[in-house]
């Protein structure tokens, strides 16, 4: 699998790797706008596809904070390696202090996930809809550095 990174100098990357997040999240037809960077994980081979992507979007440079948005078609994508290039980008990179997933409450397996690296979840009533709640889950600077995923192994 390799790593690629889409900004402003590609935008027609950048928009396939946002049209195959959003593709694959209900409720995000409207997709992430032209204001974001994406990170699409391509497995190698005789014949190449993004199996996932990540999509960074809704950055407020005043705050420190920028939401994620991700989905991919195979479980293998979310290696150490991802891990640490998707959280290197919000905290190394742009200087964020604070990263935020928005989980629908029938998506258990992503907010598992994200509860295991070290988010902090809030349950929103009707956050996607009269009949959905949403978790708001958070993850600091702090956090991040300090998680065990991101500690290099012995």
């Amino acid at each position: 699998m390799e790593i690629h990174w889409f900004g402003s100098q590609q935008p027609v990357a950048r928009a396939g790797v946002a049209r195959f997040v959003a593709s694959h999240i209900p409720g995000c037809e409207r997709g992430f706008g032209d204001n974001c960077v994406a990170m699409g994980i391509i497995e190698t081979g005789a014949e190449p596809k993004l199996i996932a992507g990540v999509v960074y979007h809704n950055y407020c440079p005043e705050s420190g904070v920028i939401e994620l948005s991700a989905a991919s078609t195979s479980k293998r994508w979310l290696s150490r390696p991802v891990l640490k290039a998707m959280f290197s980008y919000p905290f190394d990179q742009a200087g964020c202090q604070m990263a935020v997933l928005r989980v629908s409450e029938r998506n258990p397996i992503m907010v598992s996930i994200a509860l295991r690296y070290g988010f902090k979840s809030y349950l929103i009533p009707r956050l996607r809809g009269r009949d959905e709640a949403e978790h708001i889950l958070t993850l600091t600077d702090d956090d991040w550095r300090a998680n065990r995923f991101n500690q290099e192994k012995d």
